[in-house]
């Protein structure tokens, strides 16, 4: 445990003094440690100021990420919410109307919230089969459609922000 301890301090105190330089100083201490032509010091700075411009554009993008996917685990648990209740919707039991319209109304109201939040469904039924965003479960010979074919989704699949989170479950014709 002492030294997992001892590894962490070494650890934060290395970060540390990591944060407290800037690429700028670190590249005049270069500069003034070695006696090369000019031309060789310009050729240094411009490589840190290259790698610092670098690590800037990275760190940005690490962060848009961060912001495009921190819903994910909670979109992703809804999803299963999101069937169930289009599932009963869809469904013929004995209810009064205005009961139907409102269910169907409350997942039009969650299905527009989700999408807000960069949720998009895939489509499937009907199009060429593609293993990056669809699961074939199936297969189905004799079908109506071509072979290659989506002929059934069995369960809807979604991304988040272009990225696929959950695959469509697929019937493929053969």
């Amino acid at each position: 445990m002492k030294k997992k301890e001892k590894v962490e301090k070494v650890v934060e105190e290395a970060v540390e003094e990591t944060a407290e330089g800037t690429a700028e100083e670190t590249a005049e201490e270069t500069l003034e440690e070695t006696p090369e032509t000019e031309e060789a010091q310009d050729g240094k700075y411009l490589r840190l100021m290259a790698d610092f411009q670098n690590f800037k554009r990275r760190s940005a993008q690490e962060k848009a990420d961060i912001y495009a996917y921190a819903n994910e685990k909670i979109i992703s648990e809804l999803l299963d919410v999101l069937d169930d209740f289009e599932r009963a919707v869809s469904h013929d039991f004995d209810a009064s109307e205005s009961y139907t319209e409102g269910m169907g109304m409350i997942l039009k109201n969650l299905k527009t919230v989700l999408a807000k939040a960069g949720l998009e469904e895939i489509e499937a039924y009907g199009l060429d089969f593609d293993p990056n965003i669809h699961n074939a479960v199936m297969t189905e010979k004799g079908s109506r459609h071509e072979s290659g074919k989506i002929s059934e989704v069995i369960q809807k699949g979604y991304k988040l922000n272009g990225k696929v989170i959950r695959p469509s479950m697929v019937k493929v014709a053969e």
